[in-house]
């Protein structure tokens, strides 16, 4: 099973930014859980959703050729809002820089316009003893772009469309 915590790209510019939808809707069956009566969005599956659309955005500027994993948050701060049923949370992921070890984005997250949270993220590319083990199936974070969107949006640092890999070997 997989969870996504973004529901589509809205702007999508690699290797430099990205913007991401997240529909909150009760059709979520952890709102019914979390809490009762009161449904609620979890601070930690909003970060989730931010660090999807980092990792993608990561991902993607090395032609998915590392395995990214979110590492840490330095920083990350909620102010005093929260993610109800019917809001649309925009997540906006800044890379700050990438390297061979990993990258650093600086993340904002608004709620129905409205600034939630923000902070930053580190994403790691897992070197030797790692790199033969396989954290998602072959095709499917391409299969993700798909679903969100980016080959409909997306470009690369110089402008130009970002291109379906299936669609490159035809």
């Amino acid at each position: 099973m997989h969870w996504y915590w973004i529901d589509r790209f809205i702007l999508f510019e690699s290797p430099k930014r990205a913007k991401a939808l997240k529909l909150v809707t009760l059709a979520e069956e952890y709102l019914h859980d979390h809490f009762p009566h009161f449904p609620v969005m979890p601070a930690s599956l909003i970060i989730e959703g931010v660090a999807q659309a980092g990792g993608l955005l990561v991902g993607e500027a090395n032609d998915y050729r590392e395995n990214v994993v979110l590492g840490k948050l330095p920083r990350f701060e909620f102010h005093n809002t929260i993610a109800l049923p019917g809001d649309v949370l925009t997540y906006s992921v800044d890379v700050i820089n990438i390297s061979r070890e990993g990258a650093m984005v600086s993340a904002t997250v608004h709620n129905n316009g409205k600034l939630m949270a923000e902070g930053e993220l580190v994403f790691a590319h897992l070197q030797k003893g790692f790199t033969d083990t396989a954290l998602f199936n072959e095709g499917s974070l391409i299969d993700m772009m798909r679903i969100f969107g980016v080959y409909e949006i997306g470009v690369d640092a110089d402008g130009n469309r970002l291109v379906d890999p299936a669609k490159k070997t035809m």
